[in-house]
């Protein structure tokens, strides 16, 4: 058997996070088994269905690199083929019409919730001669589910759930107007698409009852169901948009990696002994249903944003150059120099150690991108005294000697006036930064002056001593 798997977001939204651990547990469980993974765009709510979140969620799963193997399904193109199964249904006699009345249906959900019962239909019209039906009342078409007995699922992620059919009622198949419901629709296409594994949010749980009663009405193989739990707040509470429940373009906007993000998704509810750092290639290889967690998992920025730390320490020096550019060159009001460039990949090794997103990566870069003269901010200007400024004019004759501009060299440089003067390192140290960054913080003073390059530090030391 071909392992198939789908990924079936509804475009009322934007690709959020949990609808993105859904996706890559089932890309995975595909690659692992050598099976497809597929798209189905559940669009049947033309009134909250948009094309621009359609977009949002192709967007972000190419971006993820969780783009399926064939082009999308798109349910609202298929519901002549919902409505066929539904009338196949009503010939097999696994479906009746029902022609109660809206008032008659209000009745029976207010006396089923006084009695404290969940079946809510009372299935009046499931044994009627159909010629008892009123002329003035278009029919909904229910299913004849089982009345004894259980429906049993033996969940790959639960294990075995169980219902007693008594809870649950004839559901709707078709609408009065002739429109399929979601359950149908659900198990026509999945059945379809040949789907062999439907892996989802456990708040799809006890649709899977109602789903596999449809399955075995029509004569069709049940698929291997596997409820995933869902994604939590930090402090246990469901996710919210404070929590970090965002579309998956806005963890992009803040300057996380896909491949970070994918790690972090794939460790809320699925390990694999105590690996933390797990390339894709690895979790393709590792992963299993058996291994996902029963209980949910919490969100936690903290953990998110010590994972990307890692994959921008060791990521390529070029990526993220090419990924800071824009935010860079946003800044600077204008594309970057070939000197502009030459500095930031000096300086680039020493920055990556000290960023945790693309965007603090761009904020810790933007000194060496900045033109002369460079704006200062308050505490930089604070420690540029007369006095200070008096220190750094000497230092710039002393470095303009420097024969080869190294670390090495440049500290020996400074060191060397500091012993000649009889200063602390601290008083040539702290100006020397905040001259050549505008700023109090940046990477160790000696590494930013080679990664600036002898020219461009003398410019900003002259700078300084002019003003």
């Amino acid at each position: 058997m071909t392992v198939v798997t789908r990924f079936a977001p509804s475009p009322t939204g934007f690709l959020h996070i949990g609808g993105a651990r859904t996706a890559l547990f089932n890309w995975l469980y595909a690659r692992h088994h050598g099976g497809k993974y597929l798209l189905r765009i559940e669009d049947t709510d033309r009134k909250r269905s948009s094309q621009e979140a359609i977009d949002a969620i192709l967007e972000g799963l190419e971006w993820l690199g969780l783009s399926a193997d064939e082009e999308p399904v798109f349910q609202s193109t298929r519901q002549s083929r919902h409505s066929e199964v539904a009338k196949a249904m009503l010939e097999s006699g696994n479906a009746y019409h029902c022609y109660c009345t809206p008032e008659e249906l209000a009745e029976m959900r207010e006396k089923a919730r006084a009695e404290g019962r969940t079946v809510l239909y009372d299935g009046r019209w499931r044994d009627r001669d159909p010629s008892e039906a009123p002329d003035n009342i278009p029919p909904v078409v229910r299913l004849k589910a089982p009345r004894d007995g259980e429906t049993v699922i033996q969940d790959a992620v639960q294990s075995e759930v169980r219902v007693a059919n008594s809870q649950l009622d004839d559901m709707v198949l078709l609408r009065a107007d002739g429109t399929p419901t979601y359950m149908l629709s659900v198990v026509v296409d999945d059945h379809d698409m040949g789907v062999t594994h439907v892996i989802r949010g456990d708040d799809h749980l006890t649709n899977a009852f109602r789903q596999t009663q449809i399955y075995r009405a029509m004569g069709w193989d049940v698929p291997v169901f596997g409820h995933i739990p869902l994604i939590h707040g930090a402090d246990g509470a469901k996710l919210s948009k404070r929590h970090g429940a965002l579309g998956v373009e806005a963890y992009r906007d803040m300057g996380y990696l896909p491949e970070a993000l994918l790690n972090y998704l794939m460790r809320l509810g699925w390990s694999h002994g105590d690996e933390e750092i797990i390339p894709l290639e690895k979790a393709v290889e590792w992963f299993e249903l058996e291994d996902v967690n029963r209980g949910a998992s919490r969100f936690d920025f903290d953990k998110l944003g010590a994972l990307n730390g890692h994959y921008i320490r060791e990521g390529d020096d070029q990526r993220w150059l090419d990924l800071i550019r824009p935010g860079l060159e946003k800044e600077i009001g204008g594309p970057l120099s070939d000197d502009q460039k030459s500095r930031l990949a000096a300086g680039l090794p020493g920055l990556k150690p000290r960023a945790k997103t693309v965007l603090e990566l761009v904020d810790n870069a933007l000194f060496y991108a900045k033109k002369r003269p460079l704006e200062m901010d308050k505490k930089a200007a604070n420690i540029l005294t007369p006095e200070a400024r008096i220190l750094m004019a000497s230092l710039r004759k002393k470095f303009e000697r420097v024969p080869a501009w190294d670390e090495p060299s440049i500290e020996q440089a400074l060191r060397e006036m500091v012993e000649e003067n009889d200063l602390k390192l601290g008083q040539l140290a702290q100006p020397l930064r905040a001259a050549l960054c505008g700023s109090t913080v940046s990477p160790g003073i000696f590494e930013v002056a080679a990664a600036l390059g002898q020219n461009e530090t003398l410019g900003r030391l002259d700078d300084i001593a002019v003003n």
